[in-house]
């Protein structure tokens, strides 16, 4: 088993990786939304890959089975993050075969040093139920805020709507 940074000769591997974490995370998608993803997923790799996304992979000859993503935002610094840059992680998927063998936490471990090299104030993620322990166990925290998590969802149709 090899753990590294994926590389832009990963990208073709990486969108079929994302693919396959989506459809286990979201169950079906519609064969457009599908499309739509996958077609866009290549060229967001190009832009992004080892820029302000960084990939870790773990291969076996020469084969990706496991992978997780750190993305990087900068923000401007306020106390709870000086440096003004945080990590998010993403993605963090392990063929099925291969799962529960310790690698899922071994890339996040390679995520962590990279983010600590970054300089990055923290990293976040939301984890799932079957997730939760292996983040607890390497040192994540519950967070509690005074702020409440929320979204607006743009719709497109509707630009304009406020003007």
């Amino acid at each position: 088993m090899t753990f590294e940074k994926a590389n832009s000769d990963d990208i073709k591997d990486l969108v079929e990786l994302r693919i396959e974490y989506l459809l286990e995370d979201y169950g079906e998608l519609t064969q457009n939304k599908l499309t739509l993803i996958t077609d866009n997923l290549p060229t967001y790799f190009s832009n992004h890959l080892n820029k302000d996304l960084f990939v870790f992979v773990c291969r076996i000859e020469n084969i990706i089975i496991s992978c997780c993503f750190l993305h990087i935002s900068e923000k401007p610094p306020n106390p709870a993050f000086i440096n003004g840059k945080i990590g998010t992680i993403l993605n963090v998927y392990t063929k099925p075969q291969f799962r529960r063998k310790g690698i899922a936490g071994e890339l996040i471990k390679l995520l962590l040093i990279e983010s600590e090299k970054l300089r990055l104030d923290f990293v976040e993620l939301k984890a799932t139920d079957s997730g939760y322990s292996l983040y607890k166990s390497l040192g994540f925290e519950d967070v509690t805020s005074k702020y409440h998590n929320m979204k607006y969802i743009i719709d497109n149709r509707n630009i304009g709507r406020y003007l």
